[in-house]
């Protein structure tokens, strides 16, 4: 497949994945949709019960909707392979729906939101922005249930304010307030009608449940335009987060075409939620999902409690999320000896104070697998005198006690509502991340 071609099935991935719950779902979608005769179909394991699991077979399993772990046992013994594991996250900084969102104003219904993660606010005005997420509901039998929604059309905006009422607006930059300001315009309303009925009648005709049966929801605040190619010979793509569902998309390629080649090593990709407020939950990477899972493939596979600490001690971790591409406008925001040129390969990122887990080791091997791979690398390390990011690598380095790296693929924009990368990157990583799984 072109690199053209990859990167259009990353946008059809990503537009069809406008929340982390959607984000999972749609994995499962490709899952099932790669099945053939030649190879086992992907099976959904369920967390409470009892777990058989054969060599070469193809699993996975998903906490709350929106993590998912997928897994495919090796032809060896772990003891004598480990785990090889890919981890990346579903969600992406931006703004969610509170509980009680609808309010009148001036005859206007608006819906305040809450700020998720580290988003650019200011890149979320004027865009055509809708829902979408999961409700929870009565059933018909009395219990609770889940279903995803999705608002197709642009349901919301937030309109800018017009420069003569903000004189200073680009020479100090749009501020928002993230009280007052974030409100999202959705409706004109009537004196007559109330804002929470209102707005539960529009969830109820999207979602095919009465409102009075809906108990709570998750609602995050997408988009609604798709992704694109852009450059002029299309040589970049832009769309909504990238940061980090271009990394999920290109671990999840790898490892079906990996998979398909056999294994004797135990491949693994974790794609959690909540990276982007800190993982700390039971579906994040500070949570247990990911050493559950392991666990439950080391004792499914008849294997005892230090067998299982000797396959961890064998085991690597690639930690893929998108790194800082280099904007030749703002050169001063830069290590200068340190730029992530955008086509230029995978990018292996380093933090002296470890907020990225790489390391010399970890750094070398993952070079080498690039070269195995007749792919370019790059190197990055964030300037001083600016705070640094972090990733799940260092977390779930630490939690399980494994050697891992940080890399990922040149991104300009990074938590914009609209973020850009470079098409050959995206083949780049794919390759590279299938050399991994593919290694001995």
């Amino acid at each position: 497949m072109t690199d053209h071609l990859q990167v259009q099935h990353l946008l059809n991935f990503i537009d069809n994945s406008p929340s982390p719950w959607h984000a999972v779902n749609r994995i499962e979608a490709e899952l099932a949709a790669s099945s053939d005769a030649q190879m086992p179909v992907w099976q959904l394991l369920d967390e409470t019960a009892k777990w058989i699991l054969q060599p070469g077979g193809r699993y996975y399993v998903v906490r709350d909707d929106s993590s998912i772990v997928l897994f495919v046992p090796g032809q060896k013994s772990l003891v004598d392979t480990g785990f090889k594991m890919i981890g990346a996250h579903t969600d992406s900084p931006g703004l969610r729906i509170k509980p009680k969102a609808a309010t009148c104003a001036d005859g206007l219904l608006r819906l305040g939101v809450e700020i998720y993660g580290g988003p650019i606010l200011a890149t979320f005005t004027d865009r055509d922005l809708s829902l979408a997420g999961r409700i929870s509901y009565k059933n018909d039998q009395g219990s609770v249930a889940n279903t995803l929604i999705r608002f197709d059309n642009a349901l919301m905006r937030l309109p800018n304010l017009a420069i003569h009422m903000n004189r200073g607006v680009n020479e100090d930059g749009l501020k928002l307030h993230k009280q007052i300001e974030l409100p999202l315009i959705a409706s004109t309303i009537t004196e007559e009608q109330l804002p929470g009925p209102y707005f539960s009648s529009l969830i109820e005709q999207q979602s095919g449940i009465d409102a009075e049966r809906i108990l709570f929801w998750d609602l995050n605040v997408y988009d609604t335009q798709k992704g694109a190619f852009w450059g002029a010979n299309n040589e970049f793509y832009a769309d909504s987060q990238l940061d980090n569902l271009a990394s999920c998309h290109a671990a999840l390629v790898a490892l079906q075409e990996a998979s398909s080649l056999g294994s004797d090593s135990t491949l693994v990709c974790a794609f959690f939620d909540h990276e982007e407020i800190g993982s700390g939950s039971n579906r994040g990477a500070d949570g247990s999902f990911l050493s559950d899972v392991l666990q439950r493939i080391a004792f499914a596979t008849g294997i005892d409690r230090e067998d299982y600490q000797r396959a961890l001690a064998r085991s690597f971790l690639i930690s893929a999320d998108m790194a800082h591409a280099y904007h030749p406008n703002f050169p001063n925001a830069y290590e200068p000896d340190h730029k992530a040129i955008v086509n230029q390969g995978p990018v292996i990122k380093v933090n002296a104070s470890h907020r990225y887990s790489s390391e010399s080791i970890s750094e070398a091997m993952f070079a080498d697998w690039c070269e195995q791979a007749n792919v370019p690398y790059q190197k990055y390390s964030h300037r001083c005198d600016l705070p640094c990011g972090s990733t799940i690598g260092p977390i779930a380095s630490a939690k399980l006690g494994i050697r891992a790296v940080d890399v990922g693929s040149p991104l300009w924009a990074m938590h914009s509502i609209r973020e850009s990368a470079g098409v050959k990157d995206h083949g780049y990583m794919i390759k590279v991340m299938k050399t991994f799984f593919s290694s001995f």
